[in-house]
Formats: structure tokens, C-alpha cells, sequence
């Protein structure tokens, strides 16, 4: 069971994620789309740095087409690319190029939850995406993810189901309290938390919680450990 937590804002919360053994580590970066807790190029630089090759690194760029991507893939090498379908989504020329810089390199496509046509992008970024990432719809902002809520877990099990082998990784609105009837409900290839595994500050953004984090780990590997019995 893969954990994943996003959205990293500098090394103390890096860190909180290796102590709790999170296996995949998300970052934004600032590019002027208002993507919450993102970074600049030089703060996502040394947080890559200092997670190593101890997790996977996530970087996730919300952009209007394909070349803010590659040129940041380029730069910071990280081990998934995840593209959120705000403003620009995935396609198989970007996989191939992305593959020419790096051949490990993964591919990660955001799928909004619930959208009319869900099952059908799901499908098709399947086909040659590594990942999904199911994530809600911000109703404030009409965004996939960041949304903090949950949403209807029977769509993410009939995606799961619909889509396999492609890993799917299922968000929006995770946390300890409820990670693991998430994981036995829907038999996800990983879990993911952003939101509730904050703390929400007086001025209204966010900080990583690293208990939250832990419990969420822990709940997750449960959960999955159970299912493996």
C-alpha cells in the first residue's frame, strides 16, 4: 500500500513524512497558478534534495501546456510528474518525452471525482499513464483536489476495477480517521492526504501535522496488511 502526502513546504515537513515512512512525497511548484502551499524553484530544490532516493518524489505543476513541464522535469528529476487537469492534461506525446529525459520517470493524471465523464477519462489516461490519482472537486473552486472532502467511494472501487493494471491512487478528504475504510472499501493501490493531515493556521493556510502523518501511515498499512490476510 502506497502512502503519499502532499503538499510539502520545506524540509521540517519533509522530514515529517520519511520519520512516518511515507513512500511517495508531493511538492508544487510555484508557476503562478495559485496551487495551494506551493514553493519556489530554489525550496523544492532542496527538498528534493534532502529526501534523496529515501521516498519518491512527486512533482506537481499546474500549468497550460506542456512545456513548463518538461523544462521543470528537466531541472528537478523527480520520480513522478503529476499533472493536475486544471489547465492542461496528459497525453502520450508528453509520456514519450518525458520518457526521453528520463526512462523512469512516471506519469501521474488527476481524475476529478465526480465529473460526468470520469470513467471515461480514467480509461483513457490509463492507457498510458502510470497512475491516477482520484481526487474531488473543490466546490469553491471548481479544482481537482485540495478540496479537503470525501466523496463517493463506490466511483473510485468501479474506476479501480475498470482500469487495472494501471495503479490508482485514491484522494480527497483522507486522513487517519479515515484512511483505513477507505483502503477496505475501495482496494486502492495507494492513498493519498493533503488537507487532513494539516493544521489549518489563524490566517487560513496550513502546516504539516506530523502525528497526523504518522496516524495515517500506520492506519493506511493496516488496513492493507489486513486485506493481504
Amino acid at each position: 500500500m502506497v502512502t503519499q502526502v502532499y503538499s510539502i513546504h520545506d524540509i521540517q515537513e519533509a522530514k515529517m513524512c520519511l520519520d512516518a515512512g511515507v513512500d511517495n512525497i508531493g511538492v508544487a511548484l510555484d508557476t503562478g497558478f495559485c496551487c495551494p502551499r506551493e514553493v519556489d524553484l530554489k525550496t523544492l530544490h532542496e527538498i528534493f534534495d534532502y529526501i534523496g532516493d529515501k521516498a519518491k518524489k512527486v512533482l506537481i505543476i499546474v500549468s497550460k501546456d506542456e512545456e513548463p513541464v518538461l523544462k521543470y522535469v528537466k531541472e528537478l528529476r523527480p520520480d513522478i510528474i503529476h499533472i493536475c487537469g486544471n489547465e492542461y492534461e496528459a497525453t502520450p506525446e508528453l509520456k514519450k518525452k518525458l520518457l526521453e529525459i528520463d526512462p523512469n520517470i512516471e506519469l501521474m493524471q488527476a481524475i476529478g471525482i465526480p465529473t460526468p465523464d470520469m470513467m471515461e477519462k480514467a480509461k483513457y489516461f490509463a492507457s498510458f499513464c502510470d497512475y491516477l490519482i482520484l481526487d474531488s472537486i473543490n466546490p469553491k473552486m471548481t479544482s481537482i483536489g485540495v478540496a479537503g472532502v470525501t466523496h463517493d467511494w463506490n466511483m473510485d472501487k468501479a474506476i479501480v476495477e475498470s482500469v487495472a493494471p494501471c495503479r490508482v491512487i485514491m484522494a480527497g478528504g483522507l486522513g487517519p480517521d479515515n484512511v483505513y475504510d477507505a483502503i477496505k472499501a475501495v482496494k486502492p493501490y495507494g492513498v493519498d492526504s493533503f488537507t487532513k493531515t494539516s493544521d489549518i493556521l489563524p490566517d487560513g493556510d496550513s502546516k504539516k501535522n506530523a502525528d497526523k502523518i504518522k496516524r495515517f501511515a500506520e492506519n493506511a498499512r493496516k488496513a492493507y496488511n489486513e486485506l493481504k490476510d
